[in-house]
């Protein structure tokens, strides 16, 4: 039982790490695709102001606490380190997953500000 709740851990972690920033599509019609990538790139430096290091560390820090936590109900005190490592790596997984989907929307607002009709 305890095996299979650290695989089911892992998996969500790996699953949550894999998350990669997609291409935004806009609509290209009338558009003048040169100052589109110029507004692009300004706009992927204002994303990259979002904090994806400070939500993984929350992230971390509340799965680990409750992971401690769940450990510490259902287990021992070596299970209680084992649930605080397992749930501080799905939480900081998940915290950094929420970053960057933060910086997605960043993205897609700037985008939107400066008149293209974004599609995604």
């Amino acid at each position: 039982m305890k095996s299979c709740l650290l695989i089911l851990l892992v998996a969500a972690t790996v699953s949550a790490a894999g998350c990669a920033r997609n291409r935004v599509i806009v609509d290209t019609k009338n558009t003048n695709m040169a100052q589109y990538e110029q507004d692009y790139a300004e706009c992927e430096t204002y994303a990259g102001q979002v904090s994806t290091g400070g939500q993984a560390a929350k992230g971390a820090g509340f799965g680990a606490a409750v992971g401690a936590a769940l450990g510490a109900i259902f287990g021992n005190s070596s299970d209680v380190a084992r649930g605080a490592g397992a749930g501080g790596v799905v939480g900081g997984a998940r915290g950094a997953a929420g970053g960057e989907r933060e910086k997605d929307q960043v993205l897609r607002n700037c985008l939107r500000g400066r008149g293209y009709r974004v599609l995604n």
